[in-house]
């Protein structure tokens, strides 16, 4: 066999039915974020709260594409950075990423709220990341971000000193721009997860497009503003990605349903 190669066997019979599940939604969710766009090769982390078990979440390996990810060879470790359960990854032996851990780790423990956390460096988000203005409500899907959270750079974020600032500037908010960073959001579900991401990046996108027109860009009255991102806060809605995340599932098996091994 090539030593590059991974063939993980598969550890359904070590997890509870709930775990499983949860290992198939987060491996989808990998494999959703690299189909549109918004992966960064090894880098970045998706993570995942572990039913039944409060202080312990899934993580990706470090060396694996999202594209490659599967529900059993996510890696389970608790809130002090202890590896609960891995898969045999033979003489690859692929552990997980310290400043991965730091930042997922953090929200965990301080929002039991929170299901799923994603951090990305699409190439849209680490643009607004560094414009001084942020994210401009430019548009309706971006001024569903109207009060997103911003959180300086401090260095890559390998100190656990960091954790502090970084759960006071995510606040209750779902969604943070980590200036000269990237972006981040952390949601009650993964399919929720996912579709703040999406938008997120969507808003991105349209503001860098926008401002590359070098035309002067149309502004939205306050009201109305306010008005808009109350129409998608929790109370007046159902919560995001429960429409389409069975659809996004059948996507997926559709191009590869191996995420589900």
């Amino acid at each position: 066999m090539n030593r590059y190669e991974l063939k993980i066997s598969s550890i359904q019979h070590q997890c509870s039915a709930q775990e499983w599940q949860r290992r198939v939604d987060l491996a989808a969710c990998y494999r959703l974020v690299a189909l549109y766009g918004m992966s960064d090769m090894i880098a970045n982390h998706i993570s995942a709260s572990v039913p039944g078990e409060e202080n312990a979440f899934l993580i990706n390996p470090y060396g694996m594409l999202y594209e490659e990810i599967t529900a059993s060879s996510l890696i389970k470790v608790d809130l002090n950075g202890n590896i609960l359960a891995k898969p045999d990854f033979g003489d690859l032996d692929y552990g997980i990423n310290r400043a991965g851990y730091v930042i997922h780790s953090a929200i965990h423990e301080a929002r039991h709220d929170v299901a799923c956390v994603i951090h990305t460096h699409s190439w849209a988000s680490m643009a607004v990341s560094s414009l001084a203005c942020g994210l401009l409500p430019l548009n309706q899907t971006a001024m569903r971000f109207l009060k997103i959270g911003y959180h300086d750079y401090q260095g890559v974020v390998l100190d656990d000193k960091e954790k502090k600032s970084l759960i006071q500037d995510l606040g209750a908010g779902e969604a943070l721009i980590l200036r000269n960073h990237g972006a981040l959001v952390a949601s009650a579900s993964i399919a929720e997860a996912f579709n703040w991401m999406h938008r997120l990046e969507l808003a991105c996108r349209s503001q860098l497009a926008a401002m590359a027109c070098n035309s002067p860009l149309s502004e939205v009255g306050a009201g109305v503003l306010e008005e808009t991102w109350n129409n998608y806060q929790p109370g007046t809605r159902r919560p995001y990605g429960v429409m389409e995340w069975p659809a996004l599932l059948r996507k997926l098996d559709r191009l590869d349903p191996s995420y589900r091994t």
